[in-house]
């Protein structure tokens, strides 16, 4: 539809009431986790009972424990961020080294390459965490076999989950990264080899300035995905669960709208890493 024709009321009128339905479909779940984390109740639904902070600050007195007074949620908190910081260096580590093979070097067969890398995108999480892990204890066992080594990293645990985490985010990264350095102009890296500048030093003083904003964008992506998985995750996770799976244990057990505070500390979080990045020039 072209804006500058005109529209009829009705036309107008249906596009209004698509749009509102639209964004009251996406965000009234979200309100009502905000509103019933702050329910005076032991369950996370209606009736409204009351304003409470007892699910964020609660010690116990009722019999209530708080999100910031619950010391194994807290810790899976910083489980997933430990976990989101290593997916997010070596996504936007490999994912700046493939933007280069992709944009700036030719070679027999570089878009089968290229369609190989992005194909994690295409396969179900799940698919992913069981290819893992299935490649993994092939190897580890191969290597007790072999050699009598005991290579507990390739067994269920934090570092088998950072992989599986990276091995589809570094897709992601690789294109954001890339569609920035396609618009790069190369002979500004040309100018700085004229005054002297060696690759290295082009690289840094120049071409690296300009990925900038990708890279950043590119790394909070990664953490935030990462931070958020989790089908991958259920798949390759060991005895030190990241948050996502101590919340599905618990929902198992019963909800608790101590989980309502737990997304909502997660909304706000990612709403202000959010505002952060739009406020960068």
């Amino acid at each position: 539809m072209i804006p500058s024709l005109p529209r009829s009321p009705l036309t107008r009128y249906a596009m209004a009431t698509y749009v509102a339905a639209f964004l009251l479909f996406l965000f009234l779940p979200l309100a009502v986790v905000v509103v019933f984390a702050f329910n005076d109740a032991n369950y996370p639904a209606p009736p409204w009972r009351g304003f409470t902070l007892d699910w964020f600050a609660g010690s116990g007195a009722k019999g209530r424990i708080g999100l910031f007074a619950d010391a194994p949620l807290m810790k899976r908190v910083v489980t997933s961020v430990f976990v989101a910081f290593w997916v997010t260096l070596l996504s936007v580590v490999v994912g700046t080294a493939n933007a280069f093979v992709l944009e700036r070097v030719a070679f027999r067969g570089k878009s089968v390459v290229s369609l190989m890398m992005l194909a994690p995108l295409v396969i179900p999480g799940v698919i992913l965490g069981i290819s893992v892990l299935a490649f993994a204890s092939r190897l580890a066992q191969l290597a007790d076999d072999v050699w009598a080594l005991d290579l507990d990293f390739l067994r269920p645990g934090l570092p088998l989950v950072v992989a599986g985490q990276f091995s589809y985010i570094v897709s992601i990264a690789t294109l954001t990264i890339a569609a920035r350095l396609k618009r790069f102009d190369s002979t500004l890296e040309e100018a700085a080899y004229n005054l002297g500048a060696s690759r290295a030093a082009a690289l840094w003083t120049v071409t690296l300035p300009y990925l900038k904003p990708a890279l950043i964008g590119a790394a909070a992506i990664s953490f935030l995905m990462s931070f958020e998985n989790f089908n991958t995750t259920l798949m390759l996770v060991g005895s030190d669960p990241p948050l996502t799976i101590m919340m599905y244990g618990r929902m198992r057990e019963g909800a608790s709208p101590v989980l309502n505070a737990v997304s909502l500390f997660l909304m706000v979080a990612s709403a202000l890493i959010a505002l952060a990045l739009l406020r960068r020039k």
